[in-house]
């Protein structure tokens, strides 16, 4: 059954329902004296009322969205007002939290919203309420009429009370998933999905209710209802909707988490092959070498996941933040790869981004020729970086979110104390990114062997970046070819430790205006590109217009050594103080897989950087052939999928910049 729905959905069955909602529907929100609250209520119940319920045939886990937009909750005018006196990060809304999903499943709505009317009578998260129960049970009569009782039966007690059986769970957390969206809120992560979810089935599976062939079929259509609306959710390209789940790792009281539903969604992403949900692996030292292998044939299968983190670094590092224990080793993901709390954080873990590969070319330029040794050259790049950070904070003053009530019922305390999630809860740290830090760790190598060591003259050096290397293309193959590069084991790594520490201690004893600390990381989001723009040739032997490396990667204008050199120098850099995150980026060959023993090789390196100390790491298989003809005849390649920086998507489906940067990427297969 789930094939046949699978097929229904690929092909766009669902999109001929689907709607844009008028910008009149408006006035019944933004009237005069209307506190911010009850708007995004107000907004929340219109757009749920306005929604059709939507019948697969045959449909397991029900809930189509047919309203595609819906107008803000404030006028443009509005708008405007409030983001001259705030800082609005990014389009003003919560998101890119985990939410504690299990509590609001184990307890249902209507026990919240009798909580909710005795705490504070009139509270606006009471007409969202109504606004999902009514949904529901529209689509319980549409189940009912379509002959699928069983359905029915199950849109008749969830999410109202609390679920008694797995499929009851799964079919409450699409419900409250897809409300979250309406709500205005985006990146809404899944979180640690197999440990919230395992009880339903244990219970189900110890009682006869499900085998686990049917519960699997279960999971296969959750997952597929997760790719059904993705396309209408905002992100900065197709595929980025921060569906991310969570599988394995320690769990608060320090057990381990792996169970048997992590090997239901293992096998299910890879039946399926879809980009969503996003799927993150939580492993560490003595993890066995059988759950990297089972990780690594989603990998060859060419899906971009699973993403891994390491707990032996994570957890500690999260603790020596200020994390409670408990919390600590309950840490899932956001969007991409930041590390959040589930139901604890209201953190914004990618409100900035330091450049490492601007400011270090910004201060060679300006100083280079006055140093003596790399001593005063690196003096100079701690204060930049130092400067740098403490422009961004100023900047972000006076922050304003956007309310959201229903939300709230996910996270600790908010629903007690009368606090929307947006304005914070128990953790409210701030993520900041780090880009081009091994084009940076480069350049300074660079300069160290031909400049302070050799004899170049600085004034040549910088004469040749302003012309982008044109008559000057010696010392260029000089600097890309004959300096040590980050990835090659030959001198640059430590240059990347330095940079890296330096970055973690200017933010160390920052504080946002919420009281809330602020992450150094090693990612680099869509960065990668913008950066890169604003950036002329540099001392590596980058010439300008060459993109920044995504995340924690090695250069794309370099010729690696191989993948035992990568790891070793990608492991040098305490990543202990990147605890924001930020993945090894990893391309591969896809002929690679075409051995018998690729999957255990490559297994085998995943886990020697998770041993090594390394803290994220994600693998992308990849076939330039294949991505070069897919832009010129995409018609061909529609199921075609890539990862990007943070998370997976269809690669036809992409901006040029992002499919060329991909291309560039796969000439550096290890």
């Amino acid at each position: 059954m789930t094939e046949e729905l699978k097929t229904l959905q690929w092909n766009g069955w669902h999109h001929a329902f689907r709607r844009k909602a008028e910008e009149s529907a408006a006035a019944a929100w933004r009237k005069p004296g209307m506190d911010d609250r009850r708007r995004t209520a107000r907004r929340m119940s219109a757009a749920l009322e306005a929604e059709q319920p939507v019948m697969f045939p045959g449909e397991i886990i029900a809930f189509t969205r047919t309203v595609t937009a819906m107008p803000m909750i404030f006028s443009r005018e509005e708008w405007e007002a409030i983001r001259k006196n705030h800082y609005i990060h990014e389009l003003g809304n919560v998101s890119n939290l985990s939410p504690d999903y299990g509590r609001v499943i184990r307890s249902g709505l209507l026990a919240l919203r009798e909580r909710a009317e005795t705490l504070c009578p009139g509270q606006p998260v009471t007409e969202e309420i109504d606004a999902v129960l009514g949904l529901t049970a529209r689509y319980a009569a549409a189940a009912r009429e379509a002959g699928l009782t069983d359905l029915a039966r199950v849109l008749e007690r969830v999410p109202a009370y609390g679920a008694e059986t797995f499929r009851e769970a799964l079919q409450s957390l699409r419900i409250l998933h897809y409300a979250l969206w309406y709500e205005g809120n985006y990146h809404n992560t899944l979180g640690r999905f197999d440990q919230y979810m395992m009880p339903w089935l244990e219970r189900d599976l110890a009682e006869g209710r499900e085998t686990r062939e049917s519960a699997y079929e279960l999971v296969k259509a959750f997952f597929l209802a997760c790719n059904r609306d993705s396309d209408l959710y905002p992100g900065m390209q197709q595929g980025d909707n921060g569906q991310s789940l969570m599988l394995g790792g320690m769990t608060p009281d320090g057990r381990d988490g792996y169970n048997l539903l992590s090997d239901m969604c293992l096998e299910a992403c890879g039946e399926l092959k879809l980009i969503d949900p996003k799927i993150n692996l939580r492993v560490n030292r003595d993890t066995p070498p059988e759950i990297f292998e089972k990780g690594t044939r989603l990998t060859r299968l060419g899906l971009g996941f699973p993403q891994y983190a390491n707990d032996d670094i994570v957890i500690p590092a999260l603790e020596d933040l200020g994390y409670a224990a408990e919390d600590a080793r309950n840490y899932a993901v956001a969007a991409c790869w930041e590390f959040i709390i589930p139901g604890r954080g209201m953190e914004i873990p990618n409100i900035g981004a330091l450049s490492f590969a601007q400011v270090t070319d910004r201060t060679i330029r300006a100083h280079l020729a006055e140093c003596r040794d790399m001593e005063e050259l690196k003096a100079y790049l701690a204060r930049a970086i130092r400067a740098d950070v403490l422009d961004q904070m100023a900047e972000r003053k006076n922050l304003y979110v956007i309310p959201s009530p229903f939300l709230s019922l996910f996270f600790d305390g908010c629903l007690e104390s009368g606090r929307d999630i947006s304005e914070g809860c128990v953790y409210n740290n701030w993520g900041f990114h780090g880009t081009g830090l091994a084009p940076a760790a480069d350049m300074l190598a660079a300069v160290e062997k031909t400049v302070l060591s050799g004899d170049i003259p600085a004034e040549r050096l910088i004469a040749a970046m302003d012309a982008d290397f044109e008559g000057e293309e010696v010392l260029r193959e000089t600097l890309r070819h004959d300096c040590p590069k980050m990835g090659n084991d030959d001198g640059a790594a430590p240059y990347a430790a330095w940079l890296l520490h330096t970055f973690a201690e200017s933010v160390k004893d920052l504080r946002n205006e919420r009281g809330g600390r602020v992450r150094a990381g090693t990612g680099s989001a869509m960065y990668y590109i913008t950066h890169a723009a604003a950036l002329g040739a540099t001392a590596d032997g980058r010439e300008a217009g060459v993109p920044l490396p995504a995340n924690y990667a090695p250069s794309l204008n370099i010729r690696l050594n191989g993948p035992l050199s990568l790891i070793r120098d990608f492991t040098v850099p305490d990543l202990k103080e990147a605890i924001n995150g930020g993945p090894l980026t990893v391309e591969f060959s896809e002929s690679v897989f075409s051995q018998e023993d690729a999957v255990k090789k490559v297994a085998q390196l995943v886990r020697m950087f998770i041993r090594k100390g390394g803290h994220q790491i994600q693998l992308n298989t990849v076939n330039r052939e294949k991505l070069l003809d897919a832009q010129r005849h995409p018609e061909n390649y529609r199921n075609l999928i890539v990862r990007v920086w943070g998370w997976s998507g269809y690669f036809t489906e992409l901006d040029k910049c992002y499919q060329d940067h991909i291309i560039r990427r796969a000439e550096l297969s290890v």
